[in-house]
C-alpha cells in the first residue's frame, strides 16, 4: 500500500503534548497485551550488542519488549504512565515505576541501556534526552524504535476506501496504513540537543506477521487514533474493515519494519 501522507517532524514532536491519547491505553491493557506486535529477535540483538545487564524501558507498557530482555538475562526495570498497564507489565515479573518519564527520577541509579518501544513519542523528545541521560552510565546506550507496518497491496486496495468514507482523518496519518510519520527525526532532534550523547545512528529490521481478521481488529481497536473516533464510527469502520478481510478469506501476512535509533552516553 502507497504511504497516503508523511506527518511533519514538528507535528509528530507535538504529540506527547495531548495527554488524553498518551494515557488511553490502559483501558484496553489486556487487549494491547495480546494485539499488539512483539519486535524482531534481530533488534533484540541489535539491543544486547554492547553487553547491557541493567535495562530502563521506558513507556514499558504491559512489558512486550521487557520481558524478551529479561528472557535474555537483562534486570529491567520499566516506567509506565498508566498504572493499569504497569499491572499487566508486573503480572509477567517486570518490576515497574509507575510516573511519566519527564517527571521521574533515578535517585543515583544508573543504567547500561534505556529502551523505549513504541513509546518515545508520547515523551517529550528534548526532556526525556536529558533524563535519560541521567539515567545511564558514561559508555550506556539509548535506544528507541518502532514498529511500522505497510499493509500489502490487496489489502489496501480494500482498506483505502473505507478509511476515505467512515474516518478520512485516520487515513492521512495512521501508521497502520502504511504512513510514515517522522517520530525518529523529532528523537534525534532531542538526543542531539542534550548534548550527552554521540551521533544517533538508525537501523531498520524487516519482519512480519500473519493477521486473522478477528486478531487485526483486535490490534485496531488499541490504537489510540481509532479509540478517538465516536463509539459508532468506530464500530462502522470495525465492522468494513472486518468484512473486507472475510472477502479475500480471513487472513493476511503483514509486513512490518522495525526502525531503532540509537546513541551511546558520552558525558556524565
Amino acid at each position: 500500500m502507497v504511504p497516503l501522507i508523511t506527518v511533519p517532524a514538528k507535528m509528530n514532536s507535538m504529540l506527547h503534548e495531548d495527554r488524553a491519547r498518551a494515557e488511553s491505553f490502559g483501558a484496553v491493557a489486556e487487549r494491547y497485551d495480546r494485539a499488539r506486535p512483539s519486535y524482531p529477535p534481530a533488534l533484540i540483538d541489535a539491543l544486547l550488542a554492547s553487553g547491557p545487564r541493567t535495562v530502563l524501558d521506558v513507556g514499558c507498557g504491559t512489558g512486550i519488549a521487557s520481558i524478551l530482555l529479561k528472557q535474555r538475562g537483562c534486570a529491567v526495570l520499566g516506567v509506565e504512565v498508566d498504572a493499569r498497564m504497569a499491572e499487566v507489565a508486573r503480572s509477567k515479573g517486570i518490576e515497574v515505576e509507575v510516573d511519566r518519564f519527564e517527571d521521574w527520577q533515578p535517585h543515583g541509579r544508573r543504567f547500561d541501556l534505556v529502551l523505549s518501544g513504541q513509546a518515545w513519542h508520547w515523551v517529550d523528545p528534548h526532556a526525556g534526552a536529558l533524563r535519560a541521560a541521567q539515567a545511564l552510565h558514561e559508555g550506556g546506550e539509548i535506544c528507541l524504535f518502532w514498529n511500522f507496518g505497510t499493509p500489502p497491496a490487496e489489502i489496501g486496495e480494500l482498506l483505502q476506501p473505507i478509511y476515505a468514507r467512515v474516518s478520512p482523518e485516520i487515513a492521512r496519518y495512521a501508521v497502520l496504513l502504511g504512513n510514515r510519520d517522522d517520530r525518529a527525526r523529532a528523537a534525534i532532534e532531542g538526543i542531539t540537543s542534550s548534548e550527552a550523547f554521540d551521533t544517533p545512528s538508525r537501523a531498520d529490521f524487516a519482519w512480519s506477521r500473519r493477521y486473522t481478521t478477528s486478531s487485526w481488529l483486535d490490534q485496531l481497536a488499541t490504537h489510540s487514533d481509532h479509540r478517538s473516533l465516536p463509539p459508532e464510527r468506530l464500530r462502522e469502520l470495525l465492522e468494513a474493515v472486518g468484512a473486507a478481510i472475510d472477502s479475500i478469506g480471513g487472513s493476511f501476512e503483514m509486513p512490518y519494519e522495525t526502525l531503532l535509533v540509537k546513541a551511546t552516553r558520552v558525558h556524565v
